[in-house]
């Protein structure tokens, strides 16, 4: 049949359900707080407010959503690359954005304002949750300011490096809040519990050494140049594999964080008889003999 999809690649498609998503639909080009493009398999997309530290907008939130679905979604996207442009990676929400509920609740039904808040608190969330779902590995490359929401975004990234001028804070306890779009629920999967209560509750800075030692970022670079050199010699390797291999194992990962070992067990098993590809697994095994790149369908 003229077009027809390898039974592995078929299978995951139906599960997805996808709707047609394109460039057109999404606005590749059209967004205000980021830059989105795609390169040899990679995505890479780059916070763009270097003037305001790149603090996160109304805007940015559904900007953010927008883009990490249609990378979920774009087949010819088998990694992507979350990046800062100028001195910062993120100086966290935008502060006029709280002040400007504020403002606006101030005179609203203390009800009807309680709810209206919850909504705008689960919209943000879904920002975050679109690159933790996104099929494709999530690579956070960070120099400079990670503050607030800067560390709800990397903690729903696969992989973090930094640079060595990097720094992070869970800044939110100083403002007043809670944090609440990720890091409480997801930081400690990633740091321990106990380190992440301690910046939680304290506010402190963490270096980017320090980052390093306590399991927050995987490596640390002398200078921004040298940490996107690196990240993107990564990000190009990991798209040289199997995407069904690779979308596979983000999702036994995610799933295995929120089950038992008996649960992840039994899931990937089933996951392999259903999505195995044989025609990926020959020309995995042809490549290493033949001592070349192997050749994979978007």
């Amino acid at each position: 049949m003229v077009g027809a999809q390898p039974p592995g690649r078929a299978r995951e498609c139906f599960r997805h359900s996808p709707e047609p998503f394109s460039r057109e639909h999404y606005g590749m080009e059209n967004y205000d707080t980021l830059q989105l493009s795609v390169e040899e398999g990679v995505g890479h997309v780059t916070l763009n407010r270097p003037d305001e530290a790149n603090a996160m907008n109304l805007p940015f939130w559904e900007e953010c959503r927008r883009a990490f679905e249609w990378m979920d979604q774009a087949g010819e996207v088998r990694v992507a690359v979350l990046s800062g442009n100028g001195k910062h990676f993120s100086s966290g929400i935008d502060l006029g954005l709280m002040e400007t509920f504020l403002v606006e609740g101030k005179n609203r039904e203390p009800g009807r304002r309680a709810e209206s808040l919850r909504r705008l608190i689960l919209r943000l969330q879904e920002a975050f949750t679109a690159i933790e779902r996104c099929r494709v590995p999530v690579i956070a490359a960070v120099q400079g300011a990670c503050i607030g929401g800067g560390v709800d975004m990397i903690s729903a990234c696969d992989l973090r490096f930094c640079s060595a001028n990097a720094f992070f804070v869970i800044k939110e306890v100083d403002i007043g809040i809670t944090a609440d779009v990720g890091t409480l629920q997801r930081l400690p999967r990633i740091i321990g519990d106990g380190i992440m209560r301690e910046l939680a509750y304290t506010g402190r800075k963490v270096s980017g050494k320090e980052a390093k030692e306590i399991g927050l970022v995987n490596r640390v670079f002398d200078d921004p140049e040298a940490m996107m050199a690196e990240v993107m010699k990564i990000a190009r390797r990991i798209a040289e594999k199997s995407p069904l291999a690779i979308r596979g194992i983000k999702e036994m990962i995610l799933y295995g964080r929120d089950h038992t070992v008996a649960d992840g067990l039994n899931y990937v098993a089933t996951w392999n008889a259903a999505m195995l590809s044989e025609q990926e697994v020959r020309e995995a095994l042809a490549a290493q003999t033949e001592k070349r790149r192997p050749a994979f369908e978007d």
